[in-house]
This record gives structure tokens, C-alpha cells and sequence, in this order.
């Protein structure tokens, strides 16, 4: 969120040319039934070295070496009347951002804090250290935009909590440097703080850790995608103006594959952009090809919303706080005005509400709002569009047939193999990964499934010794000696040295003694 460091796609395709006399931004939606608590925990991600082993003056660093990760906790709450929070009090957290014990702010920082002034006073919903409200609550991590602070929607994150949700989040920084870098190793890191935010929500007396999703504004919103394909515990995704929009390339390069994501998604985009806007802010625009992430997310439910009077940069309330900001000459959305985005702004907090309500918490009445029409939702004309794309079947992957088998029956591996590598003629199942599987049926006394799952092992790897010594001991341990003792026979005529068959086989053919 410092200006300087804003990356040049934010300031072209986002930023608004309104006079700083515009009227100061205000959150318009009303509260949910819980008041709002916030816990500030200053901690570390013990796994992750983030300061170098000598300080700036090439002397050895003294104090803490491992990653900081300053972590804001919204949570639902009592309702009293203890002071909030002000839009001051959560600047006032860049202080102990990444240095816990108080830091001086950079000149970048001091711009942003310097454009914020006007809206210090203004009062917010979250309480320090509420007492928190009675339950379980579903978890939302929200993950923010490129080298931004973690309160930069703090007014999406209050009003999620006063529905009812733990939001979870810490500011977007690089591997070794609290800004980002746009790459492969800055997203790897925004992901593993967002696997480790997970962890710690779990360690939270009022967490509901079956229900999970993850939010992600603009760098977030490409951070949050990864961490879906690498980390199951993710239920849902929220993209704001997300950049697994804007840098397809960078998912291509990674292991991430949206047409085998089978979690829903919510993505917001802001008004329609040019190609030639694209073109401005992408250094190389031949290192940024690739597919559409939403044209391949047909395995999960896709729910696109366009706000067709938003900039990328009005998705951040605080950047709408920012007087500096509207200063800017570029990328105006046709006439619509700062009371426009602050109303925009509000509807994107109702569809973000709707979505987590309708996939965590399985409310019709929500579902049935996401595939209404904005008219029928009671938004302005000329405001959004929404399409909402139900899933389509399974997709040709590992966990997609192993879903299946949850469905039709470890008993019709074969037909269901035989399927998905009609749909995707690059589909295999790997060996390792399957004998893997057959273990742990077996250790859970599933002998006859782990035995199904072999026969179709064996079939793929016909040349496999291992699959064949795995069906051959399956066998063995059901009882059926002359199928072990034929799978032995065919291990050794594809692997001759291996002792321990022979030695198995040896012993299932010894003259029984009566």
C-alpha cells in the first residue's frame, strides 16, 4: 500500500482523478447482529528466516531473525460501548508492522499516512480486545494487495466479522524484504503466510475450521488462488479484481491448475479495461501468456461480478480514504463519482457476505441472492453484472477420481479411469501415488478396495514390479494364495533381483504339512 511501490499496473488501470475536495469515503452498510472485536498478535513464522544474519551496518543482528507476521484478528464480539477503533488507531499499526518493538516509517509509508490524514478521526466498528461473542465461527484469511498493509479493507473485514466470521490476515511482504516482489518467490511467500494464518485460526477458541475461505485483493487475489491448489483446507475463494486475472503467465509457470479447482469462486472485476491498458502495465507482455484462469474454472462454481463504475484501486476502502489518491490524472470510469465507488463498494461487501453465507454456512436464501439479477437484489441500475456458472462434472485429476470413488465404489476404478482419460487425454495416474493409497486401505482393513485399486495399478504399469508385489501381497493377506503366488511370478519376471518376492513366493509354494 505505499505509494511509491505501487506497482504501475495499480496506478494506470486503478486510480481515479476526483479532487481531494471529493467527500470523504464512508462505509454505508449496516452492522450484523454481533458487535466486532479486533486482536492484534505480534508473532513469528518460526519456519522462514526473514532478516538477513548481519544488520545494515554489516555488524551480526541481534535481535529475532524469523519471519514477522503482525497478525489482525476481526472477530464477532459483545456489543458494548467501548471506545472503536479509529482509522488513526490502525495506521498507528505500521508502527510495530514488521518491527515489533516500533519502527520510524519510510518516506513510501509517510505519503500513504500523509493522504489518510483528513479520515484519522473517523470512527470504525472493531473494538480492542472485546469480549468475544459466544460459538464457532467460520474463518476467512484475508490476503491483501501488493506490499499492503492488512487492514487496508478493514471495513470488509469488520463487517464480515459482525456476520458472524474470524477474519484473519498480515501484510503482504517478500521473502526477505517487506516489499513484495512480482514473481513466483513473492506469491510463494503470500501463500505460505496465508497456509500458516490458517494454522494459526485453528489455534482460536471461537474457530469453526471445517469453514474456510480465503479473500484476496488484486497481488492477493493471485496469492490466494495458489494457496487453494496447494492447501485442501481452503473451502471458497474471493477475488477482488484479483491478479490471477491479469497474470495468467505466472499461474502457467507454477503447479496450479483452475480447471482441476473444484472449490467455488467469487471474482470481482472492476470496469472493463483495454487491451492496450494491459499492455501498459505488463513489463513483457510475451512472459505473460497463458489461459484464462475463469474461462477454466468450470469444476467449481464460478460467480463473476463485474462493477462496471470501479477502479481497480476502489476495492481497498482505505485507499479510498486516501486523498492523495484521487489526485491522480488516470483511469477514470466514466462519470462515475466518489459517491458512486462508495456505494459500489457497498454492494461488493453485500455479494462478499451473500457468497461465504451460501458456500460456509449453506444459507438458501444467500444462494438464491448470488443467482438473482442485481435488479432483483435492489442494486442501482448501470451499477454490476453477475453471471453465475454452476459446476460441471469432475475433473481429470487425482483428487477428482478419488472423489469419484467416494461416489460410485472403489469396484469401478477401472470405468471411472477410463472416463476422465476420454475427457483429458493427458491424464495418468501415477504409480507411487496409487500403491500409496492401496497401504493405507490396507492398514484400515480395506483389503478388497486396496485389491481393486491394484488390479487397475497393474493394468496402467504393466511393466511395474512394485505394483505387482503390491498386488501379490494384497492378495496374500485376503487369503487368495494362487493370485498371490501368480502376482509374485510376474514381479519376478519384470524384476528378477528382488529377494523378498522370491522369498514370498518361496514360501506360499512349501508342500503343506499335515
Amino acid at each position: 500500500m505505499r505509494l511509491r511501490n505501487l506497482p504501475v499496473f495499480l496506478l494506470v488501470l486503478g486510480v481515479v482523478g476526483w479532487a481531494q475536495e471529493a467527500p470523504l469515503f464512508r462505509f454505508i452498510e449496516k452492522p450484523g447482529p454481533h458487535g466486532v472485536g479486533l486482536k492484534v498478535v505480534q508473532q513469528y513464522d518460526y519456519s522462514r528466516v526473514y532478516r538477513h544474519a548481519t544488520d545494515d551496518l554489516g555488524r551480526p543482528y541481534s535481535g529475532e531473525r524469523a519471519r514477522p507476521l503482525q497478525t489482525l484478528v476481526w472477530f464477532p464480539a459483545v456489543t458494548h460501548n467501548a471506545r472503536p477503533m479509529t482509522v488513526a488507531d490502525y495506521v498507528g499499526l505500521l508502527e510495530t508492522e514488521t518491527n515489533f518493538r516500533g519502527q520510524t516509517l519510510s518516506s513510501d509509508t509517510q505519503e500513504l499516512v500523509d493522504g489518510m490524514k483528513p479520515t484519522f478521526a473517523l470512527p470504525m466498528w472493531a473494538v480492542r480486545d472485546a469480549p468475544p461473542a459466544e460459538g464457532r465461527f467460520p474463518v476467512l484469511v484475508y490476503a491483501p494487495s501488493f506490499s499492503a498493509v492488512s487492514w487496508e479493507n478493514a471495513d470488509l473485514c469488520e463487517y464480515l466479522a459482525s456476520h458472524g466470521y474470524v477474519v484473519v490476515s498480515s501484510p503482504d511482504m517478500g521473502v526477505k524484504t517487506r516489499d513484495m516482489t512480482m514473481d513466483l518467490n513473492g506469491i510463494d511467500a503470500q501463500v505460505r503466510d496465508i497456509s500458516f494464518l490458517i494454522s494459526y485460526a485453528q489455534t482460536l477458541p471461537n474457530t469453526d475450521m471445517s469453514k474456510v475461505a480465503v479473500a484476496g485483493f488484486s497481488w492477493g487475489g493471485i496469492s490466494n488462488l495458489f494457496a487453494a491448489a496447494r492447501d485442501n483446507r481452503v473451502d471458497a475463494l474471493i477475488a477482488l479484481d484479483g491478479s490471477m486475472r491479469y497474470f495468467p503467465g505466472l499461474v502457467k509457470q507454477a503447479d496450479v491448475h483452475p480447471q482441476d479447482m473444484t472449490i467455488p469462486l467469487l471474482f470481482f472485476a472492476q470496469g472493463e479495461i483495454t487491451i492496450e491498458d494491459q499492455a501498459r502495465y505488463m513489463a513483457d507482455a510475451t512472459k505473460n501468456l497463458g489461459p484464462s484462469v475463469l474461462n477454466a474454472w468450470t469444476h467449481g462454481d464460478l460467480v463473476t461480478v463485474h462493477m462496471l463504475g470501479l477502479a481497480h484501486i476502489q476495492f481497498s476502502s482505505m485507499y479510498q480514504r486516501n486523498q492523495d489518491i484521487w489526485k491522480q490524472p488516470e483511469g477514470q470510469k466514466a462519470d462515475y463519482d466518489r459517491e458512486d465507488a462508495m456505494t459500489a463498494y457497498g454492494w461488493v461487501s453485500r455479494y462478499a457476505l451473500a457468497f461465504l453465507d451460501a458456500y460456509l454456512k449453506h444459507d438458501a436464501n444467500a444462494m438464491t441472492f448470488l443467482k438473482n439479477t442485481p435488479a432483483q437484489n435492489g442494486a442501482p441500475k448501470h451499477f454490476m453484472t453477475v453471471n453465475f456458472r454452476e459446476a460441471k462434472g469432475v475433473p481429470a485429476s487425482f483428487e477428482g477420481f478419488r472423489t469419484e470413488i467416494g461416489r460410485k465404489g472403489m469396484d469401478q476404478a477401472t470405468e471411472i479411469y477410463a472416463a476422465m482419460k476420454k475427457e483429458n487425454p493427458d491424464f495418468n495416474l501415477d504409480d507411487d501415488a496409487l500403491r500409496a493409497w492401496a497401504d493405507d486401505l490396507t492398514a484400515e482393513n480395506h483389503t478388497p478396495e486396496a485389491i481393486d485399486l491394484l488390479k487397475l495399478d497393474v493394468q496402467l504399469h504393466p511393466d511395474s514390479a512394485a505394483a505387482y508385489y503390491a498386488l501379490a501381497g494384497a492378495y496374500a493377506n485376503s487369503g487368495q494364495k494362487q493370485l498371490a503366488i501368480e502376482n509374485y511370478k510376474k514381479t519376478l519376471e519384470k524384476d528378477p533381483t528382488n529377494q523378498r518376492a522370491k522369498e514370498k513366493l518361496d514360501k506360499l509354494q512349501e508342500p503343506q504339512t499335515k
